[in-house]
């Protein structure tokens, strides 16, 4: 059985009684030190299965920006949503990381006028609850690996992310390297932020500088 299949099958078994459709959702940039946290949600119909498809981080950046693209295609429905660096540093990252869920399922709700609260049913990435959901949903530890439908909401979170760090902050924050480590803390990325100090795009409750 291919990988696509079995992460097909694994969506397969939540279609029981009026539940015909399954959302996948996930988050990109939670560690991050800099830039806005994304999440995407993807809707697809239960016949869909997509070559390797993958847990984004499992997969080159080629990879990933080829499957963005047949899984926008391919999609009954997805949303990307994001979450600012500002409402992160206001709010917290475990508010910021559930209502950036939430932002993309209602995002994909937008798109989807078939979904409702009784036949709908969203996989949610991780052990964090999406904050204010319009539809029921389920936690699913490792759902980028063993969901079709959360693993592509995956990859349409970071090429998302990974775009807007190549095109907008690499280019307002000149120096810092947005462009290789899309605002991890890498080497270089505490090597200029010790020689320039941080940016306004940086999330400032985060610890900034290197553990010694």
């Amino acid at each position: 059985m291919s990988l696509s299949c079995a992460l097909a099958n694994f969506d397969d078994g939540y279609r029981k009684g009026a539940i015909r459709y399954i959302v996948g959702v996930d988050e990109a940039g939670r560690g991050a030190l800099a830039g806005p946290m994304y999440a995407g949600a993807v809707l697809f119909a239960a016949t869909t299965r997509l070559d390797g498809l993958n847990d984004s981080k499992r997969l080159s950046p080629r990879q990933r920006e080829r499957l963005a693209e047949q899984i926008q295609k391919q999609a009954l429905a997805y949303g990307i949503a994001t979450v600012s660096h500002r409402e992160i540093d206001e709010r917290g990252l475990d508010w910021a990381n559930r209502i950036v869920l939430t932002r993309a399922v209602r995002a994909l709700a937008a798109r989807s006028a078939e979904c409702t609260r009784e036949n709908t049913l969203v996989l949610v990435d991780g052990v964090r609850p999406p904050y204010r959901c319009p539809f029921p949903h389920v936690l699913v530890k490792g759902g980028d690996r063993s969901s079709l439908a959360v693993a592509a909401a995956s990859i349409l979170a970071k090429t998302a992310r990974d775009r807007y760090c190549v095109e907008v902050l690499e280019r307002e924050y000149p120096g810092y390297g947005f462009a290789e480590h899309k605002g991890y803390g890498t080497r270089a990325h505490y090597e200029a932020l010790d020689r320039l100090g941080p940016s306004s795009c940086h999330r400032l409750s985060y610890r900034l500088v290197r553990s010694s």
